[in-house]
Parts: C-alpha cells; sequence; structure tokens
C-alpha cells in the first residue's frame, strides 16, 4: 500500500478525470452543459478541488515581437473537497455561462482558420499530481453577428484569418483581456482604396459594437495607412433586410472620414498589426496592447497545453 500511494503521488495509479459535453457547440451568452466524469485510482484521494476553464490561444505584442501563448480566460467551480475511494465512479454535472465576449470559432458549420477554444477540466488533488482534461468547444455567432458576417460575404470580401489580440480597445468597454480580429482580403468594389479590412466584434447582453480598421492603400504621394469606424448595433436590429447596403455604409463612411488624417498627425503605422491609432468623434481613439494591467481573468500558460490543443487536429 504505501509503493501504492508513492506512485499515486507521481500520477500512477491515481484517479482519472474525463468530461463529456452534452453539446460542444454554444454561442456567447448562452452555457456549456456537461459532467465530469471520476474514477477512482488505486488508492483513496483527496479531492481539493474540480474547476472548468475556457482556454483559447492570444497573440501578444511586447515590444518590437509578437508571439502567441495559450490563456484561460473564464474559469467556474464545479466540486469542492470530496474523498474518492478506490476505483469509485463520481459524475458531477456542471452548467457554464459564455461570457457575451467569447470570440467566434465557428461559423455555418467551418472552423474561422486561426481559431482555437477548448474547456480544460482541472481536478486538485492532495499530495498527487494534479490530472487535466480538455475537450474541444465550438463557438457559433449570433443572429447579429450571422447578419454582418452575411454582408461582408454579400459585398464580396474573402475571409482571410482570425486570431485574438491581447489588450483593450480604447474607448469599449470590455470584460475580457483581449479581442478578436476577422481579416478579409478587400472586394472587388473597394479594392482601389483598402488592401484588408478587420473586423472586431465587441458584445454585451444589449447589443454589439462593432469596430472597423481598414488598411487603406497609399496613393502617389501618400503613404498608406490604417483607418478605423465603430458602430453600436443592438441585438434587435438583427431582423434587418438591409445588412449589406448597412455595412457598405459603414466601410465609405470610414474610409472617407478618416482619408486625410494622417495628414493632420492622426491615424497608426501602416503595417502595424494591431496598433490602432487615435480617431475622433466617437470613433475607436486607439488600442492599448501588450501587458494590460487589471485583467478581468486569465493569465497566459505559456505552452503549457500546446499538446492538447494538437489533438483537435484542425486547430491552425
Amino acid at each position: 500500500m504505501v509503493f501504492k500511494k508513492m506512485l499515486s503521488a507521481f500520477g500512477v495509479g491515481g484517479p482519472s478525470v474525463d468530461t463529456v459535453l452534452a453539446n460542444p457547440n454554444t454561442r456567447p451568452g448562452l452555457a456549456l452543459d456537461g459532467h465530469v466524469n471520476l474514477v477512482g485510482g488505486d488508492v483513496p484521494a483527496s479531492i481539493e478541488q474540480i474547476t472548468v476553464g475556457l482556454v483559447t490561444r492570444v497573440e501578444v505584442e511586447r515590444g518590437d515581437s509578437e508571439y502567441a501563448g495559450t490563456m484561460e480566460f473564464h474559469r467556474m467551480p464545479v466540486s469542492g473537497p470530496l474523498e474518492l475511494a478506490p476505483k469509485q465512479q463520481l459524475a458531477i454535472p456542471f452548467q457554464l455561462p459564455m461570457p457575451w465576449e467569447t470570440p467566434v470559432t465557428d461559423v455555418y458549420g467551418q472552423r474561422l482558420r486561426g481559431m482555437t477554444m477548448g474547456l480544460r477540466t482541472e481536478l486538485a488533488v492532495a499530495r498527487a499530481v494534479d490530472k487535466t482534461d480538455l475537450d474541444h468547444v465550438a463557438v457559433h455567432p449570433l443572429p447579429i453577428h450571422e447578419r454582418i458576417l452575411e454582408a461582408f460575404q454579400t459585398l464580396g470580401f474573402r475571409f482571410k484569418h482570425a486570431d485574438l489580440e491581447r489588450g483593450h480597445i480604447h474607448g469599449v468597454q470590455q470584460t475580457l483581456p483581449f479581442y478578436q480580429e476577422i481579416e478579409f482580403f478587400a472586394a472587388p468594389q473597394y479594392a482601389q482604396v483598402v488592401n484588408e479590412v478587420e473586423l472586431t466584434f465587441v458584445t454585451s447582453q444589449r447589443g454589439v459594437e462593432v469596430i472597423l480598421e481598414c488598411d487603406k492603400r497609399g496613393g502617389f504621394l501618400s503613404p498608406g495607412h490604417d483607418v478605423f469606424g465603430r458602430y453600436t448595433v443592438p441585438h434587435s436590429d438583427a431582423g434587418r433586410p438591409d445588412w449589406a447596403q448597412v455595412v457598405d455604409g459603414w466601410l465609405r463612411e470610414t474610409t472617407s472620414r478618416y482619408g486625410n488624417l494622417r495628414a493632420r498627425g492622426f491615424g497608426a503605422p501602416h503595417g502595424h498589426h494591431g496598433r490602432r491609432g487615435p480617431g475622433v468623434g466617437g470613433m475607436v481613439a486607439g488600442a492599448a496592447l501588450g501587458v494590460a494591467g487589471g485583467l478581468v481573468a486569465g493569465e497566459l500558460i505559456g505552452d503549457a497545453f500546446e499538446g492538447d490543443f494538437g489533438d483537435f487536429g484542425d486547430f491552425e
């Protein structure tokens, strides 16, 4: 028995954990339902706590360098202390509310290239190696997101890539320590004006802040630069029939209103990904990137779970 306890302390013959989700598909503002299934090992185990948390990959700028890290940004306890007998089986139900700002990973059944999302279960075992389990989660857009994404497609924009940037957008109320950027190649009718457009949703229970960043082409005597637009839309507007016209208006207003700002000392450096420059009159004023103070949740875990994410296969 002493030898078994020693082995258990090193994770051999200890309890196992496996989380089963009722449905891995969800949306911002909804919930993930599931069970944490425990099986006792060869010796009794004192479980200190069981938690579940959402993890994803986030891009971080630090000085002139940029790297990707894995971040847990939302967690919840499932169980407090309990004793698990040898070979005992327990199933503990849970319901994890999804933050409204949870980034979208899947649209119409297709993974957005560059996005990852998982549910990490942590079993804290007294005097032994902690156990973890990681399950794939697919976050689908809300109706208002779908209408806007459909409008970009209708206008001829082609999806390029999506990622998460650590930081906060100036003037926009955020609860998570990052924001999502969905990048599009410019549609033909805009190609003379912009190279690419980045779309950001900052969603709340009331609606969504839509932030546009357009990589504007330079002219014969003027360099290219980024221009920004910010628009607030309630969830109730999802039923509007003219979203392509609305988004077209946003794009034209953003690119024209900001066309001459660079000459007046405004604007962001061209080509510096994610660094937002000041705007005017209620539009985006900038983005503070890098390590932000007072983060609501989430610290970078580094590469601790890179191997687990790789098991999902289609993460890019």
